[in-house]
């Protein structure tokens, strides 16, 4: 075929024509195509899952692990951290209850915070007497009028008061940075741990052998904002510190250390891990300089579920200074899942408040010691 000279001339004419009609248009319409997101090498595109609020979303997780059922503790236990109220114990019927689901799960003995003194405290005592082999309870302290110039001895007579009444130990008695006086005062004249207003209570709990479990601080996340770097869930936001006229979460730690060298005669058992189970280590330098000072792990399962490895290195370590303790209401399956983290090596378990919880698999000397030899041990079990 004999090439037709007219073609090369079209094509440039094209082509002249396609470059005007694109300059003629406006630049807007020559916007550079839009930057595509992504994150780890996956393209991000939306849809419907952009609208489901962050506590809505509840996966259905196919992650298959082994699951453990254990009906009971692998040794009897002693729950030294309940309360009567958390658990509605009101008639001696409750009582009754309460027990037969210690039978059921392996509890020998629970520890009740009565939260009450005088006559109050009499009452705790009448409506638990019918099972006082099982329980150990202990009374609060008189935080009214602590201004008085007699409150220092009026505040240790209750103590023995409730002592000589059944009471074997005092607690749990909390500051989360406002004083533990029951009246709200400005803030010299609010009552901590350390106040020396209470040095002649402290005393006198150290004479009679009654521990003392003291809540001091919170979770430290309490005294950040609230908003989508809280560390803990929404259920908790009711417990936060943040811009209110309280102490920050280092001066209560360092109110505890002051209590702690100045009363090295008295038990004081920190709850919660001592609100410091976020950073292990530094817990374990205080458990070092202070030897009257033990802990409870009552309600910190999410503290320990999320660092296994490193929880059960703390608790061989300091197998003769924590003791087990549930502050969660008296639910079997709630005993369970206590059993299930503290015993098996099961992953990915489900989360009291939304992070799965790891198994620690303690040996079985630092599962008894902390199930029940401290407590033995430290507790004051002459009756009552």
């Amino acid at each position: 075929m004999i090439p037709n000279p007219l073609i090369p001339l079209l094509a440039a004419v094209l082509s002249t024509a396609a470059v005007l009609v694109m300059s003629a248009q406006p630049a807007s319409a020559q916007a550079p195509p839009a930057e595509v997101e992504t994150r780890f090498g996956i393209r991000i595109v939306p849809g419907p899952m952009d609208s489901i609020l962050l506590k809505d979303y509840k996966p259905e997780v196919s992650l298959v692990v082994p699951k453990t059922e254990l009906s009971k503790a692998r040794f009897p236990v002693i729950d030294a951290h309940t309360h009567n109220w958390m658990s509605r114990i009101i008639t001696p019927e409750d009582v009754d209850a309460w027990v037969r689901t210690m039978d059921e799960v392996g509890v020998e003995h629970t520890v009740v915070f009565t939260g009450s003194i005088g006559e109050g405290f009499a009452k705790q005592v009448e409506l638990f007497g019918k099972h006082k082999h099982r329980f150990q309870l202990w009374c609060s302290l008189d935080t009214e009028n602590v201004n008085d110039p007699g409150y220092p001895q009026r505040v240790a007579a209750e103590v023995e008061r409730c002592y000589q009444m059944g009471a074997r130990g005092i607690g749990e008695i909390t500051d989360k940075g406002s004083g533990i006086q029951r009246e709200a005062l400005p803030r010299k004249e609010r009552m901590h741990f350390d106040d020396p207003r209470l040095d002649l209570a402290w005393r006198t709990c150290a004479r009679l052998n009654m521990p003392v479990n003291m809540h001091i601080a919170d979770h430290p996340s309490s005294w950040q904002p609230l908003g989508p770097y809280q560390e803990r869930s929404p259920d908790f936001q009711g417990f936060n510190q943040y811009g209110k006229d309280v102490l920050s979460y280092q001066e209560l730690l360092a109110s505890r250390d002051r209590l702690l060298q100045r009363h090295p005669e008295t038990i004081f058992i920190a709850c919660h891990l001592s609100n410091e189970g976020n950073h292990l280590a530094s817990l374990g330098k205080v458990l070092d300089r202070f030897p009257n000072l033990y802990l409870d792990i009552s309600a910190r399962d999410y503290e320990v579920g999320r660092q296994p490895r490193t929880a059960a290195a703390f608790l061989t370590k300091y197998h003769d200074r924590v003791l087990f303790g549930t502050d969660m209401e008296r639910e079997p399956s709630m005993y369970r899942g206590w059993w299930r983290l503290l015993e098996t090596a099961d992953e990915f378990i489900p989360g009291r408040i939304w992070w799965p919880y790891y198994g620690l698999e303690l040996p079985a000397p630092v599962l008894e010691a902390l199930y029940r030899g401290n407590a033995k041990r430290l507790l004051n079990w002459s009756p009552w």
